[in-house]
């Protein structure tokens, strides 16, 4: 049971007179770690005049570098994709028998290997106190993780925040509030000062408007959404990276498509580049489509659907009426030498009725 979710993008700059665009890089393409099955997947970049490099950095997230040799005035990027909505339990996965409980120690092999997830920035009085204030005592690690996701949605309030880049977590704190890539910035943080690795994810996030409104608690969007969003992963071993969201205190799950996760965020900006000095229009639009949807207990076949299938039946019937087709039971087939030329038998076996049929001579027992 699954949808087939379409996705369109459109990231557009016009300049006001020709300008020269440096090599851009443009990080928009599913990372390969997507849970979500992605059907297909397409990226067109104007103008039309441009050479195109694909390369994984050393994160292993895709990466395409554009280099324009003319001057233009304007600059866009469509992204196309088709995912696979397919519910998966998001918990499902299990750990090593030294890592089910917090808090644990990696293996020093492993540690050196996640250290640049381990790395911690220099943070001020706000965050230490919060970092303070947190639960270490040992319990189960998946405990341990969704406490604390869930406390930091409930401590930051999300607010849609235009200006560039990422607060500082000091300053997510002081404020109490902050987009996505603020608070998934703190949280990564938090989870490094706790002797996690972490990691910083830049990806969409498709939400479908349930079918059903849910009995107990909020039943999500209204309509069909779809985004750039912020969250992040944390390194389990025996389960590899695991995604928290702190905007919602949930775990990512089939919605959130990673684009690029890095242990700054500095390095999964969807476009990056340079462009001279002019004055700039931007525009951002984004849709999801439904174009597939497989029928389920929740959305069962509408009456339109029904009466194409019995429709289909129907004409099923008449052509199998019309080859002469005859359902047998309890007889032999006719031998070879009683077929005509056309293949039917010259005295077909006919379908005895129940009423008509001993147990103990045309059924299995």
């Amino acid at each position: 049971m699954s949808i087939h979710a379409a996705l369109h993008h459109v990231t557009h700059y016009r300049y006001d007179r020709p300008v020269q665009l440096g090599p851009q890089v443009v990080r928009l393409r599913p990372a390969p770690h997507c849970r979500s099955r992605i059907i297909s997947y397409s990226l067109k970049i104007e103008p039309a005049q441009h050479f195109i490099n694909w390369q994984q950095d050393p994160f292993a997230n895709w990466q395409a570098r554009l280099v324009f040799p003319d001057k233009t005035t304007e600059f866009k990027v469509t992204v196309d994709l088709v995912a696979e909505m397919a519910v998966y339990n998001p918990f499902d996965f299990f750990l090593e028998p030294g890592a089910e409980q917090f808090p644990f120690d990696y293996d020093p092999l492993l540690k050196e290997e996640l250290a640049p997830y381990l790395a911690r920035a220099p943070q001020g009085d706000l965050f230490n106190h919060y970092v303070a204030g947190i639960d270490r005592s040992p319990q189960r690690t998946i405990d341990f993780l969704v406490g604390l996701n869930q406390r930091l949605q409930h401590d930051i309030g999300y607010l849609i925040r235009l200006e560039p880049g990422v607060q500082t977590p000091e300053q997510t704190l002081h404020k109490a509030s902050g987009s996505c890539r603020d608070s998934g910035w703190l949280l990564v943080q938090l989870l490094r000062h706790c002797g996690l690795a972490a990691r910083f994810v830049s990806g969409y996030l498709i939400q479908l408007k349930a079918d059903q409104k849910s009995l107990d608690g909020p039943s999500g969007t209204e309509v069909d959404f779809t985004d750039l969003h912020a969250w992040a992963e944390v390194y389990l071993p025996g389960a590899g990276w695991v995604g928290l969201d702190p905007t919602s205190g949930l775990l990512a799950g089939e919605g959130h498509i990673p684009l690029a996760c890095t242990p700054q965020p500095s390095g999964a900006a969807p476009i990056e580049g340079l462009v001279d000095d002019a004055r700039v229009e931007f525009r951002h639009d984004m849709a999801v489509t439904r174009i597939h949807e497989s029928p389920r207990v929740t959305l069962p076949y509408s009456d339109a659907q029904w009466a194409d299938i019995l429709q289909l039946g129907d004409a099923v019937d008449l052509q199998l009426q019309a080859d002469d087709v005859r359902l047998t039971m309890g007889a032999s087939p006719p031998s070879s030498a009683s077929t005509t030329a056309t293949g039917r038998s010259g005295t077909p076996p006919r379908w005895a009725p129940p009423s008509a049929c001993s147990r103990s001579t045309c059924c299995t027992a």
